[in-house]
C-alpha cells in the first residue's frame, strides 16, 4: 500500500533580531504571530482527500527543518513526500526535499510560491504542481504508478470543469488542533495590486452551500466545540445566498472568524444575520493610511466612512481586527506616528500590522522591480510580512524598520493589548445579549 507524506512549511518566521526580541515580550505582537503559525495548510488536506482508497498517508506542519525532521519524514517509507510552502518559507521546503531525494524519496512541491515560480522550484523536486493542485494532483498519483513522473502538473491556473472542484479536506489528520479552516469560495473579485493569493490560482468563485454542509459535520464530528477560521480572501464580496450560506453556520452551531471589507458595516440586516449564525470575528483590510493601492475598487473609502462601518459591525457582536500595512509610498515617521496615535485610541478590537511585502506575482511586485526597488540581498525568507524587503519612497530602509519596531511596541504593548481584549469580551456578550433567542450559543 504506497503512502504519501504531507507536509506544511508554513508557520511563523521573522529574521530581524531586534524585532524577534519585540515578539517575545509583546502580548499583543506574540498573540499575532501564534494565530498566524496555527493555521492549518488546508490545500495539503484537500488533497489527503483525493487519494485512492489504497494510499495511506500523513500530515505535519513543522516550523524548521532538521535532520530530525527528514529521519521522521524517511522513517515512514513514503512514495511520495508532497511539501507545499509560501514565500518565507520555500527555501526551507527546498532543503527538505533535497534531503529526501538524497535519501531516495520522490519529492513533489506546490503552493503559491511555487506556482508563481515555476523554474526556480523545478530544480528542487521530482516534480511541482502549479496553480490549483487538484487540477493535477489525479494524474500526478497515476504516472507516480506507472514509474512516468513529468516534471509539472497542473499547468492552468484554474481547475478545468471535468477536476473535482471541492474535495472533502481531511481534517483528522490534524490531531488536537486550536482552530480548523474552512474555504467558502477561491480567490477575490477585488484585485488589490498587493494580494498574494486573489487571483494568482484562478477565477473567484463560491463553493456550493451542500459542500460547505457537509465540511461543517466533518468538523463537528471531530471537535463538538469548535473554533473555525474560514480561508476566504473576501467572504462577503460574492453574490451567494447569504442567508442561506449564513443559515448553514447557524445550524452548525460553530464559531467562526473571517475576513470581509468595511461595506458589511453598512448593511445591518446582513450584520444580524453573520453575528447570529456565530461570527466572532472578521478582519478588514484598511490597508494603508497614506497610499491608495490600485485594485480595491469600492472596498477604497475615507477612514472616516470606514470607521463607521466598522463601529456598526462592533455593535452587532462582531469585533473587527483593523488590518494595515506599513510602508506603502507616501509612508514618512510622521505618518507611522499619526498612525500610532490613531491606534492606541480606535476602536478595534484587534489590530494587525505588517510591513508592505512584494510577493512574487503580484502587481506591486512587477512595479517595484520596474522602479529597481527591491532588495536584492534579501531573499525568500525575508518575505514574512515582518520585514522590508525594498527601499521606500520617503524613507530609507533603516527608518522603515526602526518606525516598524516603535509601532509595533506601542500597539503592542501590555496595556493597548489588555485594552482590546477587554473590548472583544464586551463585544461578544453583546452578541450573545442580542441573539440569543436565535444563535445556538
Amino acid at each position: 500500500m504506497p503512502h504519501i507524506a504531507f507536509v506544511s512549511m508554513s508557520g511563523f518566521r521573522v529574521h530581524e533580531r531586534e524585532l524577534l526580541e519585540y515578539g517575545m515580550t509583546l502580548p499583543g505582537f506574540s498573540d499575532r504571530a501564534r494565530a498566524l503559525a496555527e493555521l492549518p495548510a488546508l490545500g495539503l488536506l484537500t488533497l489527503a482527500g483525493m487519494l485512492p482508497d489504497d494510499w495511506t498517508c500523513s500530515y505535519r506542519a513543522p516550523l524548521f527543518v532538521d535532520e530530525n525532521l527528514v529521519e521522521q519524514i524517511h522513517d515512514e517509507r513514503p512514495a511520495l513526500v508532497a511539501i507545499s510552502a509560501l514565500t518565507a518559507s520555500i527555501e526551507e521546503a527546498y532543503r527538505l526535499s533535497d534531503a529526501l531525494r538524497g535519501r531516495g524519496v520522490t519529492t513533489v512541491l506546490g503552493g503559491l510560491h511555487v506556482s508563481v515560480c515555476p523554474e526556480e522550484a523545478r530544480r528542487q523536486a521530482d516534480a511541482i504542481v502549479i496553480g490549483e493542485g487538484e487540477a493535477g494532483f489525479q494524474q500526478l498519483l497515476e504516472d507516480f504508478a506507472r514509474d512516468s513522473l513529468v516534471h509539472e502538473y497542473g499547468g492552468g491556473r484554474s481547475l478545468p470543469d471535468a477536476a473535482p472542484q471541492w474535495p472533502l479536506p481531511r481534517f483528522d489528520l490534524l490531531g488536537q488542533v486550536s482552530r480548523y479552516t474552512l474555504q467558502t469560495q477561491r480567490g477575490c473579485p477585488l484585485a488589490c495590486d498587493f494580494c498574494a493569493a486573489s487571483r494568482l490560482l484562478g477565477r473567484f468563485r463560491e463553493k456550493p452551500i451542500e459542500h460547505i454542509q457537509v465540511e461543517l459535520a466533518a468538523i463537528r464530528d471531530l471537535d463538538p466545540d469548535p473554533l473555525i477560521e474560514l480561508a476566504d480572501d473576501n467572504t462577503f464580496a460574492g453574490m451567494r445566498d447569504f442567508p442561506a450560506f449564513l443559515d448553514a453556520f447557524r445550524k452548525a452551531g460553530v464559531r467562526w472568524f473571517t475576513e470581509s471589507d468595511w461595506r458589511i458595516g453598512e448593511r445591518p440586516e446582513l450584520l444580524r444575520d453573520i453575528a447570529a449564525a456565530g461570527c466572532v470575528q472578521v478582519l478588514v483590510g484598511i490597508e494603508s493610511m497614506v497610499f491608495r493601492y490600485p485594485g480595491m475598487g469600492r472596498k477604497q473609502a475615507e477612514l472616516d466612512h470606514i470607521m463607521q462601518s466598522v463601529e456598526a459591525i462592533q455593535e452587532a457582536g462582531i469585533a473587527v481586527n483593523g488590518c494595515f500595512i506599513i510602508g506603502a509610498d507616501g509612508e514618512t515617521r510622521d505618518s507611522l506616528d499619526r498612525l500610532t496615535e490613531f491606534l492606541l485610541t480606535a476602536p478595534f478590537a484587534e489590530v494587525q500590522l505588517t510591513i508592505q511585502t512584494p510577493f512574487p506575482g503580484t502587481e506591486l511586485r512587477r512595479r517595484l522591480v520596474r522602479e529597481k526597488r527591491l532588495l536584492s540581498e534579501r531573499g525568500w525568507p525575508y518575505y514574512s510580512l515582518f520585514e522590508v524587503t525594498y527601499r521606500p519612497d520617503r524613507m530609507t530602509v533603516e527608518e522603515l524598520e526602526q518606525g516598524f519596531r516603535e509601532i509595533a511596541t506601542h500597539v503592542y504593548g501590555p496595556a493597548p493589548t489588555r485594552r482590546r481584549r477587554q473590548l472583544r469580551l464586551d463585544i461578544w456578550k453583546r452578541n450573545r445579549r442580542l441573539h440569543a433567542p436565535s444563535s445556538s450559543r
